[in-house]
């Protein structure tokens, strides 16, 4: 197998599209040689714990005017490739520290992927808050994990530090906006990359 680390953010709407357009390769080439690991990277670290509404945080980021055209080429993505968004549904921003900690928890128990795949369905789907304690634990049932021992360790700093780190860490490395993806420790590829360009990666490792 050939380690495929993935740094994303579940609220950023280039991971969610990156990892469609993944999703859809690897489901063409089931024997695609990947191991995945999902590795935490918060896109707005500066969010307040319970997040913002959504609206007053484009305003706040981007300014009045171009608030009201950021999602327009998001938007414009998904429908050209099929990607089912549902942008009006999401009223809250939220901070995705405690999101980062589920997915560093799945991780032990070998269910990162689908956890991710659920925080962004919540998300981007659904307009769930998933900066929600109750909406995380509702998250980690529907993926596999205890949904009640993911509320208690919720409710602690439990593995925060540790989350931290591993960010840091990634910083020091160079990455500095997602989705980033290292394949086998080594090649770097960043954005929302297509389909076809992961069909075209799987290929080339296999026939090598």
């Amino acid at each position: 197998m050939i380690t495929l680390d993935i740094f994303a953010d579940p609220t950023c709407p280039f991971c969610y599209l990156g990892k469609t357009y993944l999703d859809r390769a690897l489901e063409t080439r089931p024997n695609h040689p990947f191991a995945i690991e999902w590795h935490p990277f918060e896109i707005n670290p500066s969010l307040p714990p319970d997040g913002m509404d959504r609206g007053a945080w484009l305003i706040a980021r981007f300014g009045p005017a171009e608030a009201k055209r950021v999602d327009v080429p998001i938007i414009e993505a998904a429908q050209a490739t099929g990607v089912a968004m549902n942008l009006p549904a999401i009223t809250r921003m939220p901070n995705t520290r405690d999101a980062q900690r589920l997915l560093h928890w799945a991780g032990i128990e070998g269910r990162q992927s689908p956890v991710m795949a659920a925080l962004m369905r919540a998300y981007w789907r659904e307009g769930r808050d998933i900066g929600a304690p109750e909406v995380l634990s509702d998250i980690a049932t529907q993926a596999g994990l205890d949904g009640a021992v993911i509320a208690r360790l919720l409710d602690t700093e439990a593995d925060a530090d540790t989350v931290a780190n591993r960010e840091a860490h990634a910083r020091e490395r160079g990455i500095t906006a997602v989705p980033s993806f290292i394949i086998a420790n080594q090649h770097v590829v960043t954005g929302a990359q297509s389909t076809e360009f992961w069909q075209n990666v799987i290929d080339e490792i296999s026939a090598a």
